[in-house]
């Protein structure tokens, strides 16, 4: 029987957030809005770039009705996709012992998926630029499916991993979701796996704690031994 294991990308495999936080105030910039502090932007991110951005507008728009405040998220989305497409890898980086913990899990036959609310193309690029062909199956935000908290990214990565791979078990005993936030554990309790909450990525680790997930780990290592 073969193992799964699905991790979120932001805060998780990469830490994407001085790229993520140069591009939104690229594009704040460009549409003349006030720009935000690196230290503000982590709490920023998790929900996909639209929601990025909506939280990124200044506090009066919150005023604005939801269509008006839609308008205003497509503009700086118009100048955030291309900049962030060409700058995606300037300053992200893999967190340290992530590279070497997805080579032993590739090496004990352990499946891998990434499951990202960043839009699909980046989240291609991203994981390809960095991990080669570490991963069966790469998931960001796709047109017409809902983002995660939703369980239908990790709906999909099992049925394409079953439609892959005749001997692969989608088990959700066999399953377990990495992440470092508060939608991933609520992604992975939607979707009935065991959720390890990483504590070297965007969220307090208090946070974390009250949301009660099945494990946390301190350490990429960490991973390893809940596939044992």
């Amino acid at each position: 029987m073969k193992q799964v294991v699905i991790f979120d990308l932001d805060g998780t495999l990469l830490n994407t957030i001085a790229d993520l936080g140069a591009a939104c105030n690229h594009a704040l910039a460009r549409c003349g809005l006030p720009t935000h502090s690196p230290e503000e932007y982590p709490h920023l991110v998790g929900n996909g770039i639209n929601r990025l951005i909506e939280r990124a507008l200044p506090e009066e728009y919150l005023s604005l009705s939801d269509e008006e405040r839609t308008k205003h998220v497509i503009r700086v989305r118009q100048e955030f996709v291309p900049y962030y497409n060409a700058h995606s890898c300037d300053l992200t980086r893999p967190y340290e012992g992530i590279p070497e913990v997805l080579e032993t899990l590739k090496e004990r036959g352990i499946l891998l998926a990434v499951a990202s609310n960043k839009y699909q193309d980046a989240t291609l690029q991203i994981v390809r630029h960095f991990f080669s062909n570490a991963f069966d199956v790469i998931l960001g935000e796709r047109e017409g499916i809902p983002r995660k908290p939703d369980p239908q990214i990790v709906q999909d990565i099992l049925q394409e991993i079953a439609g892959s791979s005749p001997t692969a078990c989608i088990n959700k005993q066999y399953v377990l979701y990495v992440g470092d936030s508060l939608v991933d554990i609520e992604t992975a309790r939607r979707a009935e796996i065991p959720v390890a909450a990483c504590t070297w990525g965007f969220t307090p680790l208090q946070e974390l704690r009250q949301a009660q997930p099945d494990y946390i780990v301190d350490t990429p290592k960490q991973i390893i031994a809940l596939t044992e």
